[in-house]
């Protein structure tokens, strides 16, 4: 085997190590310090894969690219979710709906659901002290705690999310508890590589760029280990880029009918929508992905509608409360909008900057290439709204596996910091600020940078994750 692609190929060994010691490593709460330098770690071993994989001839790269998203796929794996409670919730609903239940109707703790439960979701005793657990009222031989979180409000997840927790759960053998949703994602995550590389060959790209994707770590983490439902939106939305890029009416709207169904996944992949449209100038090629797309989201939500009692939003209005994103001065939310800003501008000024982004992408970008757009657009809406939660920004991950600006990552890793060192430093401002503001810096340099070389350059072709 060539020098440069056994270089890569150990490379890649010690961050699949390091992943698994990572996963491993159950310190969110006992040692958040301690677990995000496990995280800085496998972020640099990941680097470096990625520089060593740049040197390995074009006939092994796509072979090592697939081994790689294997064995990172793998070690999500080894361990019970360890930073998030959110798949619990995931298998409550799915074990809900198979019992013939909505999902929107009943709280995790209302009584009239308690027949569904059991000691894996449910436990009761001295497990209860852990502090990943949630208190429910108990009576008589009931428990009186379980794993998922915010157990006396209904689900908040879309209706595609919901169908596919019902899928795992028919399909998942009695007792299997967290694994089958873990190996679900692990499937869906393997399945947005296999989509970068065929998505990057039919254009005549690099397939180092799936790299991006399928060797970081914040796939194995939140994707595989935590099962966060994300990555099938994150599927949905890269297929549907994929065929956004089309000229031919029918593929564009297929592309939409797809991020429709990551619209209702998640909500979060409605943020490529403007990418979607870059460049259009006819209302009918605009046509084309908005109509499926919203048809496809607003449909898949009545089957619910007409088996539910309730309200099929769910937690959600509680949830954007709770978050702080329609009250700035409440948590950490807008942090770099505040530092220049007073409270009560953040929120117009965010919507005023994204809107902004999203009309340059609609006017000035390239309708052969939506996902820049998308990941513009992304990218920047990250950076202002600085969310707490890492596992949104798989969805900012697949884009710039799609186009190569590899300076955006630095926004997943931003995330991670602000979630796993929050509840250590304290969930104010400050470390938002200062790791979206790290985050920031670098795409703005790396653009300068870039732009600089190209002017110097007169000619040179740009290297594949030059900005556009």
């Amino acid at each position: 085997m060539n020098p440069r692609t056994v270089l890569a190929s150990a490379v890649l060994a010690a961050l699949t190590a390091a992943l698994v010691l990572t996963i491993r490593y159950d310190g969110l709460f006992t040692d958040p310090g301690g677990l995000f330098r496990w995280y800085a770690v496998c972020w640099a071993l990941f680097a470096a894969a990625l520089a060593a994989l740049r040197r390995v001839p074009a006939r092994y790269v796509t072979p090592l690219v697939v081994a790689g998203a294997v064995a990172v796929t793998v070690t999500g794996l080894v361990a019970p979710p360890r930073t998030s409670t959110d798949s619990y919730r995931y298998a409550w609903d799915g074990r809900v709906q198979s019992a013939g239940v909505s999902p929107y109707d009943h709280a995790p703790q209302d009584p009239a659901v308690a027949r569904l439960r059991d000691t894996w979701l449910f436990p009761t005793g001295a497990v209860c002290a852990g502090p990943d657990l949630a208190p429910v009222p108990g009576t008589g031989g009931a428990p009186d705690c379980t794993r998922i979180n915010r157990p006396a409000v209904p689900t908040i997840y879309p209706p595609v999310a919901e169908a596919y927790f019902l899928a795992v759960d028919r399909l998942s053998p009695a007792g299997a508890r967290h694994k089958p949703l873990q190996a679900a994602a692990g499937l869906v995550s393997l399945g947005v590589t296999g989509s970068l590389l065929l998505i990057l060959r039919r254009r005549g790209d690099d397939p180092r760029k799936a790299a991006y994707w399928a060797w970081c770590p914040a796939v194995a983490v939140e994707a595989v280990n935590n099962a966060h439902v994300d990555v099938l939106g994150v599927l949905l939305a890269v297929i549907g880029l994929g065929l956004v890029a089309s000229r031919a009416l029918s593929r564009r709207a297929a592309g939409g009918l797809l991020i429709g169904a990551a619209v209702a996944t998640k909500l979060m992949p409605a943020v490529v929508l403007p990418g979607a449209l870059s460049g259009v100038r006819r209302v009918r090629d605009a046509a084309a992905v908005l109509l499926p797309a919203a048809a496809f989201a607003v449909l898949a939500y009545l089957p619910y509608v007409l088996l539910s009692r309730g309200s099929v939003f769910g937690y959600l209005g509680g949830y954007v409360e709770e978050e702080g994103y329609d009250d700035a001065s409440a948590g950490s939310r807008y942090s770099l909008l505040r530092l220049v800003l007073p409270d009560a501008w953040a929120f117009p000024v965010l919507v005023a900057v994204v809107a902004g982004v999203c009309l340059y992408v609609m006017w000035r970008g390239d309708p052969r290439r939506p996902w820049s757009g998308a990941l513009l657009v992304t990218g920047w809406a990250f950076v202002l709204l600085t969310p707490g939660y890492s596992w949104y920004a798989l969805l900012l991950v697949a884009l710039v596996a799609l186009d190569g600006r590899w300076e955006w990552l630095g926004v997943a890793l931003a995330g991670a910091a602000v979630y796993v060192l929050g509840p250590a430093v304290g969930h104010g401002a400050a470390p938002g600020t200062l790791a979206y503001g790290a985050a920031a810096a670098l795409v703005l340099v790396a653009a300068w940078l870039r732009r600089r070389a190209a002017a110097r350059g007169a000619g040179a072709p740009a290297p594949v994750d030059a900005v556009r």
